[in-house]
């Protein structure tokens, strides 16, 4: 086991045809993933969580996992999306930075977007 400082290197949003401006992108907030919350093939199947990835907040513990309308843990409310690629390394949380307000191309997500999630973020998230 080593206790060395582990440095990594997220150099913007990773494809950022998703979002729709600039708009957001200043104003960021730095979030925690809950890694097990996710599903590797589905969420980050190269290792990287994908800059776009909506996500809720898990009520019992803080973190952050992948937005579900059918959940009942919290994340069945959308909060914004994963901004930039982070990741996973075989790590159980991950921080990261939540876009919660600007432009995002629908089209563009890794992951769709539900008419409830589109109404939880309503006046902070414009699709376009």
């Amino acid at each position: 086991m080593s206790i060395a400082p582990k440095t990594t290197t997220i150099t913007g949003p990773g494809n950022p045809g998703w979002l729709g401006s600039a708009h957001g992108t200043d104003a960021t907030r730095t979030i925690t993933l809950d890694v097990s919350a996710f599903t590797a093939a589905t969420h980050y199947p190269n290792g990287f969580v994908r800059g776009g990835t909506p996500v809720g907040k898990i009520t019992a513990s803080g973190k952050y996992g992948p937005y579900s309308n059918t959940a009942e843990d919290g994340t069945e409310t959308l909060v914004g999306f994963v901004y930039g690629d982070f990741p996973v390394d075989g790590q159980t949380a991950v921080v990261a930075a939540l876009l919660d307000h600007g432009k995002v191309v629908e089209a563009r997500l890794p992951i769709s977007v539900d008419a409830a999630g589109k109404t939880d973020v309503a006046g902070r998230i414009q699709f376009v």
